[in-house]
């Protein structure tokens, strides 16, 4: 190749660097809160693992922090999607909403604990969508 055609080609670009991973030890608290999540029915499971969720998010890695602020929204806002599906309940369009509603958690909860394992930080945490 001649000096000139050296010149043109565009030098590659370095690839990126890799997303911090999250350590072993450290997601293990965030699997336990997953798994709590993931019991069928809506209880005490749930409350417990958003207290263990607060509790551990403020000395949380940046990427493992993702998955708790994931998982307190979850609570939040499908608490919330709840209430007003139970509220429609009185004029019928509420069950079938309350059935979008849980499976809307499952795989927000799923979707996060898939991510997790990777050791991936979760990428849209404060989203309302999956």
């Amino acid at each position: 190749m001649t000096d000139a055609a050296q010149r043109a080609m565009p030098t590659p670009a370095p690839p990126s660097a890799p997303a911090p991973a999250i350590p072993d030890g450290d997601r293990q608290m965030a699997i336990v809160v997953y798994i709590l999540y993931l019991i069928p029915g809506v209880g005490l499971t749930h409350i417990v693992g958003l207290i263990l969720a607060y509790v551990n998010r403020e000395s949380a890695s940046a990427a493992l922090r993702s998955h708790y602020t994931l998982l307190i929204r979850t609570f939040w806002i499908g608490l919330l999607y709840f209430v007003v599906a139970g509220l429609l309940c009185f004029v019928l369009i509420g069950f079938p909403l309350l059935v979008a509603v849980t499976v809307w958690f499952y795989v927000r909860c799923i979707l996060g604990l898939i991510r997790l394992t990777r050791g991936e930080a979760y990428p849209t945490p404060e989203s309302w969508m999956a």
